[in-house]
């Protein structure tokens, strides 16, 4: 599959998403190319008439939002969101991710973790039987950068500290650091979470495991949507297909 494919994959699954969105919902916006798809429609739907607000996981969603006239709220006045629309890293079938190749996972998570309902979004290279196959983000303050780094070699798995293009060390919107860790095959990811959580420094890892109400992805011209049996009422349980 091409690329131009792909786009057209994950613009699909952003609109598809749309259908649980409702005048007066608080939206949280995800970061990332897939969910900037979902920012768009969000947009051409409040130009349309929908009367939403959203709050934003990373400034560049933010600045994104407010750009296309989308009404936007800082989430720091924010107690609890609707709905959290996001894309993933990859996802298996029981809508256990990887997230946070863009840096804004900690962001993500808390946004995530205040939402009534999580939907991820995304084309369909992102189902996977397992986790592992792309890299697992871990976020790590500076200052524990060093001890951090021994600590994560002795989970004996191959591991880079993130970079920009001009070889400068890769900062979040927390200013921490990025390690990114292939996996391959993680055989027990909430074994592996714990772990990285019981690691003092690391304030964040890739693994969403218990956050995830609905994912959506696309298949062609088609989606697949995926659901938590104790989903919120209306979202629906269990896989369902859509033409």
């Amino acid at each position: 599959m091409n690329d131009h494919e792909l786009e057209l994959e994950k613009a699909l699954a952003a609109v598809t998403a749309m259908d649980h969105l409702r005048d007066g919902m608080l939206v949280g916006l995800g970061s990332g190319s897939t969910a900037a798809y979902a920012i768009r429609e969000i947009a051409r739907r409040v130009a349309d008439g929908l009367k939403v607000e959203a709050t934003a996981t990373s400034p560049a969603s933010e600045a994104l939002a407010i750009g296309l006239g989308i009404p936007h709220v800082s989430f720091e006045r924010v107690e609890r969101v609707d709905v959290t629309i996001d894309g993933i890293d990859e996802i298996d079938s029981s809508l256990r991710a990887i997230k946070g190749a863009g840096g804004a996972l900690l962001r993500e998570k808390i946004v995530a973790a205040a939402s009534d309902l999580v939907i991820m979004i995304g084309d369909s290279t992102k189902a996977v039987a397992t986790l592992g196959r792309r890299s697992l983000p871990v976020e790590v303050l500076p200052f524990a950068a060093g001890f951090a780094l021994r600590t994560l070699r002795n989970l004996g798995t191959p591991l880079t500290r993130r970079r920009k293009h001009d070889g400068a060390f890769f900062l979040t919107d927390q200013q921490a650091y990025i390690f990114d860790l292939k996996f391959g095959v993680i055989d027990d990811p909430e074994q592996l979470a714990r772990t990285l959580e019981a690691i003092p420094g690391v304030i964040a890892h890739g693994l969403f495991l218990g956050q995830i109400d609905v994912s959506i992805i696309a298949r062609g011209h088609n989606v697949v949507v995926r659901c938590r049996k104790d989903v919120a009422a209306g979202a629906g349980s269990g896989d369902q297909a859509k033409h």
